[in-house]
């Protein structure tokens, strides 16, 4: 039975951390006016503009960022933590992670790309989360829906999508409970304690700027592993620049489909249901997913997917 976080209200606290790469203040502006314009306080991890390079820029040290994310799970005055972005670093905290207080009093932990695995940590020991955008405004962009709908998951409501169908959907009908994330990190979890459990799931995968030789990588690996032996269901999200620099001027679409094609490929032998062009990942209509929610799949010539 997961568990999941109380509905937050007008003036509770929103904590700000920045769990692996480095941002600037200008980049976390808007996002932060917008928190507060919902009616909810902003609280700053202590290190969230702090920056240490050590062959790539985190935000902090180790120790830093690890002190920053456990002060923000745990603190009894903070109501939810939101990653200020992803890039690379979360794996360094896994081990140092306490949910103490946490467990006493759980919170909404919203973020994507490189937080797939504090939310696969949280998830082994129980905790939904929201699989969402981040509050760094990036490159691509980000819709005003992608974070309303993450405001009304802090209010108590679930979200229901209606897409069109991609030509690729295998069709079925299925509910299962979701796993899963950015597929760089699912894939570097595999074989640790803190991976997904995949068995009777329904799995959600998108990823950014890979090559498409590693992107067959990580789905070998997902296949030898057994993952598609075990999972219900797949929902796949934004793939967004793929590809090496010279294929990059044909595959710019964030629903890349060469990207598309080679999961297809990979997956024909499985008949559990399918759906391509789900709109979460690293695309400027970022909807938000929450792991560890059951969810109802309804894939044919139009496509349903509720929380």
């Amino acid at each position: 039975m997961k568990i999941f976080p109380k509905s937050l209200k007008k003036g509770d606290k929103i904590a700000i951390i920045s769990p692996a790469g480095a941002v600037e203040p200008a980049q976390l502006e808007k996002s932060l006016q917008m928190i507060t314009s919902k009616g909810f306080e902003p609280v700053l991890g202590e290190h969230l503009y702090t920056k240490f390079s050590n062959g790539y820029n985190y935000a902090g040290t180790e120790a830093e960022r690890l002190k920053d994310m456990n002060w923000a799970l745990n603190d009894p005055e903070i109501s939810a933590v939101w990653a200020s972005r992803g890039g690379y670093g979360c794996q360094h905290l896994l081990e140092g992670l306490s949910l103490k207080e946490f467990a006493k009093n759980p919170k909404w932990y919203i973020g994507y790309s490189d937080n797939t695995a504090i939310q696969s940590y949280l998830l082994k020991k129980g905790f939904a989360s929201i699989h969402g955008q981040t509050i760094k405004t990036s490159s691509f962009g980000v819709t005003e829906e992608s974070y309303e709908v993450i405001f009304d998951i802090l209010k108590g409501k679930k979200p229901k999508y209606s897409l069109k169908s991609h030509q690729l959907n295998k069709q079925g009908n299925i509910e299962g409970e979701l796993v899963g994330g950015n597929l760089a990190l699912i894939y570097a979890l595999l074989g640790t304690k803190y991976s997904f459990d995949f068995k009777d799931k329904i799995l959600f995968i998108e990823d950014i700027g890979e090559n498409f030789y590693a992107l067959d990588r990580m789905i070998m690996s997902l296949e030898l592993a057994g993952v598609f032996k075990k999972i219900k269901g797949l929902i796949v999200g934004g793939m967004t620049n793929m590809g090496d620099e010279k294929e990059n001027k044909q595959y710019e679409e964030s629903f890349d489909e060469l990207s598309y094609k080679l999961i297809s490929d990979r997956i024909s032998k499985y008949h559990f249901p399918v759906i391509f062009a789900f709109p979460n990942g690293h695309i400027k209509d970022n909807r938000p997913l929450i792991i560890g929610s059951k969810v109802k799949i309804k894939a044919g010539e139009k496509v349903k997917v509720e929380f």
